[in-house]
């Protein structure tokens, strides 16, 4: 099964974002035959950011972007989106790379399942 997860909020401030990845990875985690995809838009294309220092105890966002391409899932960030923030040039978390709709929309059109954040 071919899963797309859209998340459209910054890292940090809402929940949105980590609760997209919670999802990643208890799909991984509890259902290996799920193939994860996670597209990043708008503020949420700050995840795929690294260097990312969050206090003692609080999720830390770049860890689970890791954790979730580590188990083989894909994450790509909107290129536009990153243009209109200024962050197009700066190195993103291993793994991760900027995309643009067509992508999307071929993965949406190959998914099972689709959720958004």
């Amino acid at each position: 099964m071919n899963t797309l997860i859209v998340i459209n909020d910054a890292p940090y401030g809402t929940e949105k974002a980590y609760n997209g990845l919670r999802l990643a990875m208890a799909l991984q985690r509890d259902h290996p035959d799920v193939h994860v995809h996670i597209f990043l838009m708008a503020d949420a294309v700050a995840c795929a950011l690294p260097h990312q220092t969050t206090a003692q105890g609080y999720y830390n966002i770049e860890r689970m972007m890791r954790s979730v391409v580590g188990k083989g899932g894909v994450i790509k960030a909107c290129g536009t989106c990153a243009d209109a923030r200024g962050i197009r040039n700066l190195q993103l978390i291993e793994g991760i790379e900027i995309s643009n709709m067509e992508a999307l929309a071929q993965w949406a059109v190959n998914a099972d399942k689709v959720f958004t954040f």
